[in-house]
């Protein structure tokens, strides 16, 4: 029985200790501002990282409705949370680009051609 209480104590020490090392460890992100022209630019960048995802094969499948979603949020006056969807959707349009790159030329596991 002391061991297992030992065990536990450790076990909750040691996550303890991982989680106050990591606290702080990620980057705040920006606010979003809720004004229609940082809604617009950002919207501008998304649709250009979707068309620059697309142009490589790489637009993943979501993309286009968080662009609606936040095109819905900006039509109802909610500007801070349609800039919150079109940074979403840009990032997205990176990592698309990003993920299609890293993809060209590896072909398909060996295990399909067995």
């Amino acid at each position: 029985m002391k061991k297992i209480l030992l065990a536990a104590a450790f076990t909750t020490f040691a996550f303890g200790i991982v989680g106050c090392a990591q606290q702080g460890t990620k980057e705040a992100a920006a606010p979003a501002t809720g004004d229609k022209g940082s809604y617009e630019n950002a919207l501008a960048a998304a649709k250009a990282e979707q068309k620059k995802a697309a142009a490589v094969g790489g637009e993943w499948r979501d993309t286009g409705k968080v662009l609606k979603s936040a095109e819905e949020a900006a039509a109802k006056g909610d500007y801070a949370t349609a800039k919150k969807l079109a940074d979403q959707a840009a990032f997205q349009g990176r990592m698309g680009q990003e993920q299609a790159a890293s993809q060209v030329g590896v072909g398909n596991p060996a295990y399909l051609y067995h």
